[in-house]
């Protein structure tokens, strides 16, 4: 028999992920034994401490490169920086998901999902003070296969990874409380599309270890060197498939709208702002570890699908009457713009997407926040179900300045305006494009952008330049943990508009991949 050595393994390394990890079976045990009614804090402060704890290990390990697990996890600047934004990203998800003030319900999520949706049953439960407390630990083991796919080194990792990350945003994308039958169709669409893309990641796996031999992607990067086969850039190409699924890039990304629209609101920001991080660092880890030297073989591939990207999302946003849908085809012209930054395949790159993806991700789960805020006026002064179309957010300036210019920073940050974090992202993604000489996807990227600044300013001009028509519209009053999310997404996305040199100098630092 063939002598079987155990992988080294260096716990250090793999702390954020173990604190994640260990804070997600954690609360798996405290759903099973916790009384119901004590339930929620506990659940909320594992959830935290699991994802800060994480963040600070992430810090700790500023710096350091290696290898561990056997050669199937890598710790490198770039798969740090990934790490820590998504465990910042995370603990902000998790404060609004543990927001209880904004309805009489006091939650977001359904009391019992084993419910008919529209049946007495699940009518009178709307008003139940419960809450389904299983979303923190779904959500935290999904974190942390989000982490766990931004520093795989091996493609069965990945993948292993990718379903870690995907089952439990299947599960709580059915869980809102209203708009019960919207919700579960967006749970259904989403698991049976990311069943597909799943198995396009699989299949092009086991074509790239036909082509090589191996699945680890250091061993691809030799193996390609002396040329790419047919196989392995089929392979490659189904791979990429799987991944651009999740990052909601065209043509990939019938799935976005639909289920932005019909989860709950706090579940569509951390989705739109933590999936995508995971995404494009996985896809930055395979494009620049694996295959580095073969990108004449699919760059031009990826321009026509950066391209298309941005075309799809920045205009079909211009008619959108929802402001969920909007703000997820302005995540798909987003995705094209990160794209732009990949594709320039050094340095300057990798260091654009990483500074554009932290810069994104905080302005998204700010932007989310609010939407939640803006609500029905319901009997008798209470609070009724989101108000997410447009005409009812018409004359918000005016009766809630505070949440309209908040949501305005928001929206200019995604416009690409002077003096917020959208603007030096843009900006870094698309002059890493042209000093690699594709100015023309530069250009194109910079039409885009100005294409989908209309539809952000009509929002503007709704809020402050129009009156209120139709039903009336209220704003809710954010309880501490959403007003600290809120905070802190402002706070960032003003000081990285203006000292972007506190982010840009570590992510220059954080852009190279261990190989």
């Amino acid at each position: 028999m063939p002598d079987i050595t155990a992988p080294s393994i260096s716990a250090a390394a793999l702390a954020p992920l173990l604190f994640v990890f260990g804070a997600a079976a954690v609360g798996v045990l405290v759903e099973a034994f916790a009384p119901r009614e004590r339930r929620h804090p506990v659940q909320v402060g594992v959830a935290l401490i699991g994802t800060v704890g994480a963040l600070g290990a992430t810090l700790l390990l500023s710096g350091r490169r290696q290898v561990t697990a056997g050669g199937a996890l890598a710790v490198d600047g770039a798969g740090l920086f990934l790490q820590a934004t998504i465990a910042a990203l995370g603990a902000l998800a998790i404060l609004l998901f543990a927001e209880r003030g904004l309805d009489p319900a006091r939650s977001a999520f359904v009391a019992v999902a084993a419910v008919p949706a529209g049946s007495p049953r699940d009518r009178e439960l709307l008003t139940d003070q419960r809450v389904q407390t299983e979303v923190y630990p779904l959500a935290t083991f999904a974190i942390g296969g989000m982490m766990l796919f931004t520093a795989a080194n091996d493609l069965l990792i990945m993948f292993v990874a990718l379903e870690v990350l995907s089952l439990p945003l299947y599960l709580i994308c059915g869980l809102a409380r209203r708009r019960r039958l919207l919700s579960q169709e967006a749970a259904v669409k989403y698991f049976l599309l990311g069943a597909f893309a799943s198995g396009f990641f699989l299949y092009g796996l086991a074509l790239v270890y036909g082509a090589t031999g191996s699945v680890r992607l250091s061993v691809i990067r030799e193996s390609a060197t002396g040329g790419t086969g047919v196989l392995l850039v089929l392979g490659l190409a189904l791979l990429v498939v799987g991944l651009l699924f999740k990052a909601g890039v065209a043509p990939f990304h019938a799935w976005t709208p639909d289920v932005y629209q019909g989860a709950p609101t706090p579940v569509t920001g951390f989705m739109a702002a933590c999936t995508k991080v995971a995404a494009f660092g996985a896809l930055l880890r395979v494009a620049y570890v694996a295959v580095p030297d073969a990108r004449w073989d699919w760059s031009p591939i990826l321009w026509a699908v950066a391209i298309i990207t941005m075309a799809v999302g920045s205009i079909i946003a211009l008619v959108q009457s929802d402001v969920k849908r909007m703000l997820a085809y302005s995540s798909i012209a987003h995705a094209g713009f990160i794209l732009v930054g990949v594709l320039a395949m050094n340095r300057v790159g990798v260091s654009s997407v990483l500074f554009y993806l932290f810069a994104y991700g905080f302005a998204t789960i700010g932007a989310f926040a609010l939407v939640t805020l803006v609500r029905d006026a319901g009997e008798e002064g209470t609070v009724g179900g989101e108000a997410t179309h447009l005409s009812q957010w018409a004359g918000l300036g005016r009766r809630h300045p505070v949440v309209a210019a908040a949501f305005a920073l928001f929206l200019l940050a995604f416009a690409g305006i002077p003096l917020t974090s959208g603007f030096i992202g843009k900006f870094a993604v698309f002059s890493a494009a042209v000093s690699a000489g594709g100015w023309v996807l530069a250009l194109i990227g910079v039409i885009a952008s100005a294409i989908a600044a209309f539809f952000y300013v009509r929002v503007l001009v709704l809020m402050y330049f129009s009156e209120p028509t139709g039903s009336s519209t209220v704003v809710a009053l954010p309880g501490r943990a959403m007003s600290v999310a809120i905070a802190v997404c402002a706070t960032i996305t003003l000081l990285l508009g203006v000292a972007p040199s506190v982010l840009l100098d570590p992510a220059s630092g954080a852009s190279v991949f261990i190989r």
